[in-house]
């Protein structure tokens, strides 16, 4: 059990790292292929957030264990809010000032409503997959559009702060390295995960659901924590929340849509009946406190998204599901 653990852990350090050699790469290529700066950021870098969430739910779902994959993505958008949020407000407050993150908030609850609605047969067919890339495809472009409409690479402040984060050197032959270190990596390491996921939850006694609710979101959401509290040191507000804001919406449209497309079937009912209703209640809490007239997330706010977080995971693990056979 030592064992598994320890390797569940280091699999998903792996994985984590991969995923951002793998962004770090992309986005030095396709800067020297002449892509707009502000393209790179907006795409490659948005679902770089959740390209670890990505893998590991797709890969679940190859090996049949699609609850994992529908676990990942769910946990990982109430750890963004809850644990995330919360332990970066405790540093250092939030403040909202950004016109596309504003817009973009309405489109992560619109997301997580269509999520609902697809989940509520419990089940995850083509057609629900097909349904959440269009979404995902739709966001993408509303998301270039407003902020060109914003000021074209820089007049709004998230554009402003994603455009200084981007990578701006690096040649091409180093690129290609990261990525094929990104691509030998990534498979053995998310492997690793999808084994030992499954050997802590029988030993538990709990579902796949919950393993991917707790131990896999919390691991996978490792970049949206280092940038989002890297985000908060430098004063860096709002790209600290639009990279939860993005996140959030790629867990729910790639994370499943892609293991929907690729692996459809049934999913543990609680996955609908508990774990939805609580990320829907934690996105619109999250949703308020970036409306609010103060646009300011504070300490205050933080210390209670980051007790709820634990409240929740201890809710959790007593009212788990049990593993079933």
């Amino acid at each position: 059990m030592l064992l598994a653990t320890a390797l569940l852990i280091i699999g998903l350090l792996l994985v984590v790292y991969g995923a951002d050699r793998l962004v770090f790469a992309a986005s030095i290529l396709c800067r020297s292929f002449g892509v707009p700066p502000l393209l790179i950021g907006l795409t490659v870098v948005s679902i770089g957030t959740s390209l670890p969430e990505l893998i590991v739910a797709s890969t679940a779902a190859l090996h049949g264990q699609l609850d994992l994959a529908v676990g990942t993505a769910l946990g990982s958008n109430i750890t963004n809010i809850l644990l995330i949020l919360g332990l970066a407000a405790l540093l250092h407050p939030f403040t909202v000032n950004s016109d596309i993150l504003r817009r973009e908030l309405p489109l992560m609850l619109v997301a997580s409503g269509v999520i609902g609605w697809l989940l509520f047969d419990n089940q995850l067919s083509r057609i629900d997959g097909v349904i959440l890339i269009a979404v995902a495809i739709a966001y993408l472009l509303f998301t270039i559009k407003i902020a060109r409409l914003a000021g074209n690479e820089g007049a709004d402040n998230l554009t402003r702060e994603q455009l200084a984060e981007l990578p701006r050197e690096g040649s091409r032959p180093v690129a290609f390295l990261w990525l094929a270190v990104a691509l030998i990596i990534m498979p053995m390491a998310t492997r690793m995960v999808i084994d030992n996921a499954s050997v802590v939850a029988h030993y538990f006694g709990v579902s796949e659901l919950v393993i991917g609710l707790t131990i896999i979101s919390v691991g996978t959401s490792l970049p949206e924590l280092a940038t989002t509290i890297a985000g908060a040191r430098k004063g860096e507000d709002d790209i600290a929340i639009g990279n939860i804001i993005g996140s959030n919406i790629f867990n729910i449209v790639l994370v499943l849509g892609i293991p929907a497309l690729i692996a459809p079937g049934e999913i543990d009912p609680y996955a609908f009946t508990r774990d939805y209703w609580v990320m829907l209640v934690v996105s619109a809490i999250f949703a308020v406190l970036c409306w609010c007239r103060a646009r300011s997330i504070g300490k205050t706010a933080g210390a209670l998204l980051t007790c709820s977080f634990f409240v929740w995971i201890v809710m959790l693990w007593f009212s788990a599901s049990p593993v079933v056979g």
